[in-house]
């Protein structure tokens, strides 16, 4: 009988392109090389694709006796032994996909992979090498003198920057999304998805996402897993200037996706571990606007390119939004407010325009809720703190909003309540809870400022995340933790992975600009990314913009039309509307999705109904299938493992990274720390300790950090700087040479640190009993083993059999060396064991009475 759904987690991961002069055969295998498909490609086409699956599941064996009837068949003369007919062309991980230009098509395989974070126990993988393999033979191929320019156009994407995948996982939708999926009943999709998986070749077609990797945090020697992805928009996708505002269609430019995923990683099992989840987008202002770049102006002036009175395009993004995260949706608009010359405040007068005239028809329990702040007034004030207020925001977001959880409250949150906790919004349901609504934050270009916001709101929500798994007893986070300092790093390299995508660099105003701590030598280095950033966006965009726009589909190239590159601007290509009547005009006042309104709060794409159930491919396994065995393929028992390769031990952690290695340190990651006290400044070597001292020294007569309009020349968003480096030391200020030897005699007395505090002892002071009874066993034992070593000697040379008797020589029976007796396991330890293993698959003993009277009295015992 098959069991409840289950995600297949073994499928085509390995695969071997042959090669003939008719045909390209594509042989894929699961990791374990236990089963095999071939897929067939046609070469005599010279410009159609023609792909042939024989859907059959080999054997190694019978693979190996397929190509070698192909080999054999294909040599130009039968029984030639000195050429062969079949060729290896290349090995890979994956297809990303097929392309064609003005000649045939092309293969898309990616070459090199990364693991870069794991959830329940599904990989998460970065390409690292693609390469493009023309299909049609030479002798079919028909040229065209402008194929190697698209050719080159095409490349100009690296696939090998931020694109992800995972062969099991469903990188394009939330963790929400597909554990809801799994928990849809059976009996509903059997009835209404007929498609089978086996009729398919089970390959990797990429999704076009970025993704950050994940993180260990280390808590008393529980691993925590905290995975980052980011699901950037491939709809009005482009550069930073040329892309402004919203399409048609409601499409915004610069949209991402970005989701936090906490797990428990004792457990690497959807259905038997704890994970939880938040979501939240950025994008820009839904709006008809755009910045002509024509006149080289820093910041160039700000355009509304359409009257639209009635808000139709921003109607059809927040339709979009309810559709796929529910409601509320509270937008937090960070452009400014107050200006000299109006420039930013242009655009939030219109959509505050926007906001009220479409709330006005939407029920009250679900209007827009519109959060204005300008976070630039509040950077230059000597007297905010941007913070703080930004966490009061953010505190309020999370509690609207609440988060995924796939497991219901624990019993402590009900033994100890806390007011924040039995405030969260949300749905609660039988197994956990549901986020209901998004938060969605904007300035100009939604890097900086929005990454900063989006960093406090995710700090808010890790702090609920953790307390719902029992990790904290209270959900609050504070600055200078482990954990913290591994988060914020985490949202810095999103931030700078996103912003040299759009915007052409990194980030500028960083999380240590806007709480005043960085060091002053960052102000030299903002000017850079500044430059950078300009360059960028007046004379390499419009070349971007184009390979995005033939990587994505937006332009296909066809015989007889203009070509890319000869193309005045891209507007005609992403405006739908502008080459065609649309059929039908949207309502004025009933601006939504019917379907979309009747289920609210909850999003309408998670709902179980025949719509949804349509897109779901279904595939009938049995208990002991190889392809939902999430056991053999996580830890890979067919395979030698190196403790050095695995993927656990490689990953960034906050106690080999964060945490300071001075024995008698708390090794909690939610301890507050000094700014210097991290695990990246005590590792390096002297001269480094030395430099981070002269640093502090100087720091107290350090400029203050540069203000946010002082930097930023072409926008409040401009650009960044350089990720710190593992094993840099702190930046608190410019590092200074030192020339004087009494400062360097003064820097060793400063050094050299106390023997108690490395050592966690002092010698000087006399030893205890216990100490000493500890000692002299071990003296004891020694001098034991080499008498013991020498009495062998002497029987191994007496006796010709060489057998040797060993008895106990130690007077302490528990510390013999030489005769072990295995432990004694009594029934009750054999039945807790037992608990225990049915407990990792799912299967819970109920509690009796003794259970609950012990744990009633730990908790009173312990915080009553």
């Amino acid at each position: 009988m098959p069991t409840a759904a289950a995600p297949i987690i073994s499928s085509v991961q390995k695969l071997v392109l042959y090669e003939t002069r008719a045909r390209y055969f594509l042989v894929g295998s699961n990791h374990a090389e236990t089963k095999y498909r071939v897929l067939k490609i046609d070469r005599t086409e010279p410009k159609d694709l023609v792909i042939i699956d024989d859907r059959h599941v080999y054997t190694q064996q019978e693979v190996r006796e397929l190509l070698g009837r192909l080999d054999l068949g294909n040599r130009t003369k039968m029984g030639q032994k000195g050429s062969s007919g079949l060729f290896r062309a290349v090995s890979a991980f994956g297809v990303v996909g097929f392309v064609r230009f003005l000649e045939g098509y092309y293969i898309v395989l990616i070459t090199k992979r990364r693991k870069m974070a794991d959830i329940g126990g599904h990989a998460i993988y970065k390409i690292e090498d693609t390469n493009m393999i023309y299909i049609p033979n030479d002798s079919v191929r028909i040229t065209h003198p402008d194929e190697a320019r698209y050719l080159r156009i095409f490349q100009n994407v690296d696939l090998s920057s931020n694109f992800y995948f995972s062969y099991s996982y469903d990188l394009s939708h939330s963790l929400q999304y597909n554990l809801t999926v799994l928990r849809m009943p059976l009996e509903m999709l059997k009835s209404e998805t007929t498609q089978s998986r086996q009729e398919s070749f089970d390959i990797f077609e990429d999704e076009g996402l970025i993704t950050q990797g994940g993180s260990e945090l280390l808590i008393y020697g529980r691993p925590v897993y905290v995975t980052l992805i980011a699901r950037r928009s491939s709809k009005f996708a482009g550069t930073r200037f040329l892309k402004r505002g919203a399409n048609c269609e409601g499409d915004v430019a610069n949209e991402v996706e970005t989701e936090q995923i906490l797990c428990d990683a004792s457990v690497m099992s959807f259905t038997a571990g704890s994970y939880s989840s938040y979501v939240q987008v950025r994008g820009s202002v839904p709006l008809y606007w755009s910045q002509d770049i024509s006149t080289m102006m820093p910041k160039p002036p700000i355009t509304l390119d359409q009257a639209d009175p009635f808000a139709h395009v921003a109607a059809l993004h927040f339709d979009q939004m309810l559709q796929r995260f529910g409601s509320p949706i509270i937008i937090l608009n960070l452009v400014k407010e107050r200006e000299k010359r109006k420039h930013e405040r242009i655009l939030s007068e219109e959509l505050v325009a926007a906001v009220i005239y479409l709330n006005q028809f939407l029920p009250p329990e679900h209007t827009i809720v519109y959060i204005p702040w300008d976070m630039a007034k509040y950077t230059k004030s000597k007297l905010c703190n941007v913070l703080d207020r930004l966490n009061v925001i953010a505190e309020s977001v999370v509690k609207k909003t609440g988060f995924f959880v796939n497991r219901p409250d624990s019993y402590c949150s009900i033994l100890r309540p806390d007011e924040k906790w039995n405030e969260l919004g949300g749905c609660v349901i039988s197994t956990g809870r549901l986020q209901t609504g998004i938060l969605r934050t904007n300035c100009v270009d939604c890097l900086d400022r929005t990454n900063t916001a989006q960093f406090m709101v995710g700090k808010c929500a890790l702090a609920y995340q953790l307390f719902s798994l029992g990790l904290i007893d209270k959900p609050n986070l504070q600055f200078d933790t482990d954990a913290v300092r591994l988060f914020e790093e985490l949202y810095e390299d999103h931030g700078d992975t996103l912003s040299l995508q759009y915007g052409g660099s990194q980030l500028v105003h960083r999380v240590k600009t806007y709480r005043k701590i960085a060091p002053w030598t960052q102000h030299s280095k903002d000017i850079m990314q500044t430059l950078s950033r300009y360059y960028s966006n007046a004379f390499s965009d419009a070349d971007r913009q184009d390979s995005i726009n033939l990587f994505l589909g937006v332009f296909h190239p066809t015989e007889g039309k203009p070509h890319l590159w000869e193309l005045p601007t891209d507007f005609y290509l992403h405006h739908k509307n502008t080459m065609r009547l649309l059929p039908t005009r949207r309502s004025y006042t009933h601006w939504w999705t019917p379907e979309v309104i009747k289920h609210l709060p909850l999003p309408y794409d998670e709902v179980i109904c025949a719509a949804n159930l349509k897109k779901l491919i279904v595939k009938k396994f049995h208990r002991y299938e190889e392809e939902i065995d999430i056991h053999n393929e996580f830890f890979r028992p067919y395979e030698l493992s190196s403790f050095d390769d695995t993927f656990c031990l490689a990953m960034t952690s906050s106690a080999r990274d964060f945490m300071p290695k001075t024995v008698g340190i708390d090794p909690s990651p939610f301890t507050v720390r000094k700014p210097d006290e991290t695990g990246k400044s005590v590792l390096g070597n002297k001269s480094n300790r030395e430099e981070a001292i002269l640093q502090r020294k100087t720091a107290a007569s350090a400029p203050p950090p540069p203000s946010e309009e002082a930097v930023s020349s072409s926008s409040e968003d401009d650009s960044g700087t350089d990720r710190e480096e593992e094993g840099s030391v702190s930046q608190r200020s410019t590092p200074v040479k030192m020339t004087d030897t009494g400062d360097s005699a003064k820097v060793t007395e400063n050094v050299v640190q106390p023997m108690k505090e490395v050592y966690g002892i002092n010698l000087s002071d006399g030893l205890s009993e216990e100490d000493f009874s500890i000692y002299s066993r071990f003296v004891q034992l020694g001098q034991s083993q080499h008498k013991q070593d020498k009495s062998s000697q002497q029987l191994c040379s007496r006796c010709s059999d060489g057998v040797i008797k060993l008895t106990p020589i130690s007077a302490f029976s528990q510390d013999n060396i030489y005769e072990v007796q295995p432990p004694r396991v009594d029934t009750k330890s054999t039945e807790i064991f037992q608990a225990h293993i049915q407990a990792s698959q799912g299967i819970m003993q109920p509690l009796g009475k003794e259970d609950t009277y012990m744990y009633r009295e730990y908790i009173r015992n312990r915080y009553l």
